[in-house]
């Protein structure tokens, strides 16, 4: 969650614009390929006319996805380029709001991801755990519900806060109603911060929990085909979704600790934490994304006939030329 800090020079600096250049790019990157996956499940959904449980959660990781880097980088791109827009009430308030929504949703959309694959993939013999595996698509939409008013209720506290914040400072000069923002915001955001970092500890604990107890059950099930003798794809396949599941579970640990960072970093200004906070941050949900779709074949495939088509225009027009 980002601040309405008052920025210290109207004018753009080489470091704005570095840092601006850079996060336009992961920006943009990201966006075009959680567009692609909304956009192909999309499809999927109006030919079959119904989704399943991994697809409705995809769908809705890759919508809250797009949305977060598209208001984030609209925010960036007035912080740096012009920061008096950010002095107008509703502007700043509205992009807060929306940018804590759209974050939280995708932390826990992810989250709902990682306990889903968990629940469908493992294989334990305890009770609680067959009937969650049951009655795992019915449950499904009420996780996505819960994740969903969860990041609503952080997205309407930080537009209270941010109102009580700028309503505080209001200041008038002679060309009109202008607020003054301070840099006093520790005592205004704590609770925002408060529960924000509680939205990060809750879907970080249940990705992490998730992901051990799958790497638990399949390293348990790949022993098992060990000791029989068998030696076929099925072995290949556990093994590349430990590999993959352990990558996730690196990439979200770290995507973690930037989090952390970037909230403290942010009550103490600290430019450069928050500017590397910032690059990871930016570039997460672009890697994840892609991983999620070269995980699935339908999406892999579709990806590699679109940037193949892409190639033989681009070859065509050389050729033309």
């Amino acid at each position: 969650m980002e601040a309405c800090h008052s920025p210290q020079q109207s004018n753009v600096t080489s470091y704005g614009a570095t840092t601006l250049a850079i996060i336009s790019l992961e920006a943009f990157a990201g966006m075009w390929i959680n567009a692609f996956l909304v956009c192909v499940l999309c499809i999927a959904w109006v030919k079959k006319k119904t989704l399943n449980s991994n697809e409705k959660i995809l769908l809705l990781l890759g919508c809250s996805r797009f949305w977060n880097l598209c208001i984030s980088w609209v925010y960036s791109f007035l912080l740096i380029i012009y920061p008096n827009y950010l002095y107008v009430q509703p502007t700043c308030k509205f992009l807060l709001s929306t940018q804590n929504f759209c974050y939280c949703s995708s932390l826990w959309f992810s989250a709902c991801l990682c306990v889903f694959y968990c629940i469908k993939i493992a294989n334990f013999r305890n009770r609680f755990f067959i009937y969650l595996k049951v009655k795992i698509d019915r449950i499904v939409p009420w996780l996505l519900l819960g994740s969903g008013l969860s990041a609503l209720a952080v997205g309407i506290t930080s537009y209270d806060i941010a109102d009580i914040q700028l309503s505080n400072n209001r200041n008038y000069n002679r060309q009109g109603y202008v607020l003054k923002l301070t840099n006093k915001t520790d005592e205004h955001f704590f609770h925002v911060y408060f529960i924000y970092g509680f939205g990060f500890v809750t879907s970080f604990t249940a990705v992490i929990s998730s992901a051990l107890l799958l790497l638990f059950s399949l390293w348990r099930h790949k022993c098992k085909m060990q000791k029989n003798s068998i030696n076929s794809l099925s072995m290949d396949a556990h093994i590349k979704a430990m590999k993959s599941i352990l990558s996730f579970l690196v990439m979200y640990s770290i995507n973690f600790a930037f989090l952390i960072l970037s909230l403290i970093s942010s009550t103490k200004e600290e430019k450069h934490v928050v500017f590397l906070s910032l690059l990871f941050l930016y570039a997460f949900p672009s890697f994840h994304s892609l991983t999620l779709i070269l995980s699935n074949p339908k999406l892999e495939k579709t990806l590699i006939r679109i940037l193949s088509y892409v190639r033989c225009k681009v070859c065509m027009k050389h050729e033309l030329q």
